[in-house]
């Protein structure tokens, strides 16, 4: 690739024309690419052309554009003629070794044609020994071999770098930019960083945008940005933006350092979302086709049935569905219908005209008018009167519902999505709840662990809750759970769920005032739950006795033996059941989802 040398001059065109034209007699000037150029335009000066004719040169014969028209081509070596071309030079495209020379300004040489000759005389000669000494005394040599060692590390970086001007103009791109962006130095030098990358390397805002002319109000900003790369590819990036300062000290652009963190954000979401969905926590096969079906029924509008014991997250399950679809941007109303009397619950969900009742002082909107366009919760749906079930078909049927004392009907457009402890097949048989409320209600239903059948999840349950508590409660620094406390936390049989064990860690909270809850931190019950597990364990056989360590084969062969019940392959294996889980915990990889009861 042939070296290229630029001769730069403020407004005459005369010294850059003569130093190009002296530059093409040199030996091995036709291994490089010679150019002249002047910052703002200027004619050419007759008595400089009398002045190089003597030495056989024509003046005329050397173009010499305005350094924009050049439109940002890069240049290796760029020689200023005068000290104010060189006070004035812009930032250039492909980072070039600048040389100056503080020759003669031409616009302070005499007026008289015959001085001006003589003028441009010296000024010529100057120039032929400053020309010959550049290339006979090894500068430019030395400047290319410096530019290649400069050029073989910053291309060795893995980093990307890209910095412009203060017109976005792109003036330098190395090979890291190249390879994260797909678009190659020759493609972006010279153009607007807009133009090229839309946005741009600054993030959600151009740090141009709005900066004073001298200063660009910042020393560095850090920013993550996607970017499109060439086929389409999106890229996460990770920059630092930096004011670029000339040797004045002035600010003339700015630099991007950049890399690419696409991989490490895409294994980011793909654990996030293996371990936690709309707030949900939860790794457990179980817990993972509980996510997997909010996805697939999201966009939906069907009712939902979602079924669980209590404190198992029936609510945020819904929420989740209703966050995840198109109504979003609705409304999302839940009613607890077990918690109200029949009287008030009928309201509640309808709403009452003014004069309805006692107490009916104004018309008032029940909770599914509140929730039209979005969702309404039916938290223990089970629990309601068959009077009140009977009208709940009619809205499911018709979408159209009655205030009490009423006669008007409104149209309501909700999304219902039902929630129970109860098994209301049971219900059904024994009466207690209308056969086709429950099919309309039931179009999907979903099923909610407890969370005694997924305790491999309880350890990511206490470093999230944990976490959460913390933070509302201000607590400065860190607090983890001692081994001894997580056992107990194993050992129980967590009858209320994910709600009971939130108690449990707001209770140790308060009695832990280190930096590790212990089994003393925790609340008495987990005393008693240990006593009881201790009864009902079968005694320690003899020594001779003792089973050998656990393995992956002796576990296989102990849940094929209890069709997978944990429970039980603890126990005929000889070990407490926090044992087992944390055999299957460090194990994963070995038994997929096969240990699936507890």
């Amino acid at each position: 690739m042939k070296l290229r040398l630029l001769f730069l001059g403020l407004r005459a065109a005369c010294p850059n024309r003569m130093a190009a034209a002296f530059a093409r007699r040199q030996p091995g000037a036709e291994e490089m690419e010679i150019g002249c150029a002047t910052i703002e335009a200027a004619p050419p000066d007759p008595a400089a052309g009398a002045a190089m004719a003597e030495t056989g040169l024509r003046l005329e014969e050397e173009a010499c554009p305005e350094l924009a028209a050049l439109d940002g081509r890069p240049f290796d070596i760029v020689v200023t003629l005068c000290r104010q071309a060189g006070d004035r030079q812009p930032l250039l495209s492909g980072r070039p070794a600048v040389i100056q020379w503080n020759l003669p300004d031409p616009a302070g040489f005499d007026a008289d044609p015959a001085r001006r000759v003589a003028q441009f005389r010296e000024l010529r000669d100057a120039i032929r020994r400053l020309v010959a000494d550049l290339f006979e005394q090894g500068y430019v040599a030395a400047f290319a071999s410096l530019r290649a060692g400069s050029d073989l590390i910053l291309d060795s970086i893995s980093d990307g770098i890209l910095a412009h001007d203060l017109q976005r103009r792109i003036v330098f791109f190395n090979r890291a930019a190249e390879t994260i962006t797909g678009r190659t130095e020759a493609d972006v030098l010279g153009r607007d960083c807009h133009a090229v990358f839309g946005c741009g390397f600054c993030g959600a805002k151009c740090a141009l945008d709005n900066a004073a002319p001298d200063a660009p109000g910042f020393e560095e900003r850090r920013e993550r940005m996607e970017l499109a790369a060439v086929g389409g590819a999106r890229r996460t990036l990770d920059a630092r933006i930096l004011p670029l300062r000339d040797r004045h000290g002035r600010w003339v652009g700015l630099v991007s350092v950049f890399h690419d963190v696409t991989r490490e954000v895409h294994l980011e979401r793909r654990m996030a979302a293996e371990q936690s969905f709309a707030g949900i926590v939860g790794r457990d096969p179980k817990m993972q086709g509980v996510f997997q079906l909010v996805r697939d029924v999201a966009d939906s509008g069907v009712p939902i049935l979602i079924q669980g014991e209590s404190g198992t997250g029936k609510e945020l399950v819904a929420a989740a569905i209703h966050n995840e679809g198109p109504r979003a941007a609705g409304p999302f109303v839940a009613v607890n219908c077990g918690a109200l009397p029949e009287g008030l619950l009928e309201s509640e969900m309808f709403g009452h005209v003014r004069g309805a009742f006692t107490g009916a002082i104004r018309d008032k909107k029940g909770r599914f008018e509140l929730a039209d366009g979005g969702t309404i919760f039916l938290d223990e749906i089970g629990d309601v009167s068959p009077a009140m079930q009977m009208r709940l078909l009619r809205v499911l049927q018709e979408g159209v519902i009655e205030r009490v004392g009423g006669e008007q009907s409104i149209r309501v457009d909700v999304r219902v999505i039902s929630a129970t402890h109860r098994d209301l097949r049971r219900e059904i048989e024994a009466g207690r709840f209308r056969e086709d409320l429950y099919y309309r209600l039931n179009v999907v239903p979903i099923w909610m662990p407890p969370l005694r059948e997924r305790l491999a999840d309880l350890p990511l349950l206490v470093e999230h809750l944990l976490g959460r508590f913390l933070r509302e409660m201000g607590r400065p620094g860190t607090l983890r759970v001692s081994a001894a406390a997580m056992d107990a936390l194993l050992a129980h049989d967590w009858p209320g769920n994910v709600r009971e064990l939130e108690n449990w860690l707001q209770y140790a909270l308060v009695k832990c005032r280190g930096d590790a809850i212990g089994p003393e931190h925790l609340p008495p019950a987990h005393l008693a739950s240990r006593r009881a597990a201790a009864a009902a364990a079968p005694a320690a056989p003899p020594p001779a006795a003792r089973r050998p360590p656990l393995n992956v084969e002796r576990v296989r062969e102990a849940l094929a033996r209890t069709g997978g019940n944990r429970r039980d392959a603890a126990r005929e294996l000889g070990v407490a059941r926090a044992t087992l889980y944390r055999f299957f915990e460090a194990h994963r990889g070995e038994f997929g989802e096969e240990p699936a009861t507890s």
